[in-house]
């Protein structure tokens, strides 16, 4: 139990400086929710997963955070409920994230994400990805998660259809295999980013930075590259037709 509080803890302060949100406040959230699990048999990771289920869909409660961090745990203990908690997530972050229309979206309001959605997002993105459903998709899509820190995140084979990730940090991330059709990736940093074999047609990439970042197959049909970086980018075998590369910094690419 103490190593589950402590372990909580450090995942909870180590996102903080992305939040305006003081440890204190956390905290309580991660003591309740440690309190209502104490009858639960340690070794009873379907009763666990029962209990945290049901808490994170409960519309009252306050310790979201911890009974995320809590659900990652039985799927690394036990990982026959790998994919059905991955699924709970990704569905806990669609339910609880308002989509917005490219079109309606005021690009001026700052990115905004609560730390329940950021955090399920992390645990989604370091998951034992040899454990997942073969053939499967996780589902990502119609969210809005303007902002998201997912650096070094790990979203293969996601299917983030019209996500809108703007301004959102994707150093480094593992998209390869991912749907980014009419995605928004404004202002997104893509470097070094794995987009291998990704399905980015229509997608909006205006002002992003892909400095670095694998292409190599990736369709960029109708996407909107205007004044994105693309230096030292991979873009060998990519559809790049109808795409718009006004302005777009192409030096050193690897065509």
């Amino acid at each position: 139990m103490l190593t589950a509080i402590i372990n909580t803890y450090n995942s909870v302060k180590n996102q903080l400086a992305n939040h305006q949100i003081s440890v204190t406040e956390i905290l309580p959230r991660i003591d309740y929710y440690q309190k209502t699990r104490v009858n639960i048999p340690f070794p009873d990771w379907h009763q666990r997963l029962i209990a945290a289920r049901e808490a994170l869909n409960h519309q009252k409660t306050d310790n979201k955070l911890a009974i995320i961090y809590d659900l990652e745990e039985v799927a690394l203990a036990c990982p026959k409920y790998h994919w059905q908690i991955m699924e709970i997530l990704t569905n806990f972050v669609r339910n609880n994230t308002i989509y917005i229309n490219q079109v309606e979206c005021d690009s001026n309001l700052l990115p905004k994400i609560s730390p329940e959605i950021q955090g399920a997002l992390t645990v989604i993105g370091r998951r034992d990805t040899t454990q997942d459903q073969e053939n499967e998709l996780l589902d990502l899509s119609y969210t809005n998660i303007r902002g998201v820190n997912l650096n070094q995140a790990n979203l293969q084979l996601t299917n983030l259809y019209h996500v809108d990730l703007s301004q959102a940090n994707l150093t480094g991330v593992n998209l390869s295999g991912a749907v980014l059709s009419a995605a928004n990736l404004a202002g997104a940093s893509l470097c070094g980013a794995n987009l291998q074999g990704a399905i980015l047609s229509a997608a909006n990439l205006t002002g992003a930075n892909l400095c670095g970042a694998n292409l190599q197959g990736a369709n960029l049909y109708l996407a909107n590259l205007q004044e994105a970086t693309l230096k030292d980018a991979t873009l060998q075998g990519a559809n790049l037709r109808e795409a718009n590369l006004a302005l777009t910094d192409v030096r050193s690419v690897d065509a």
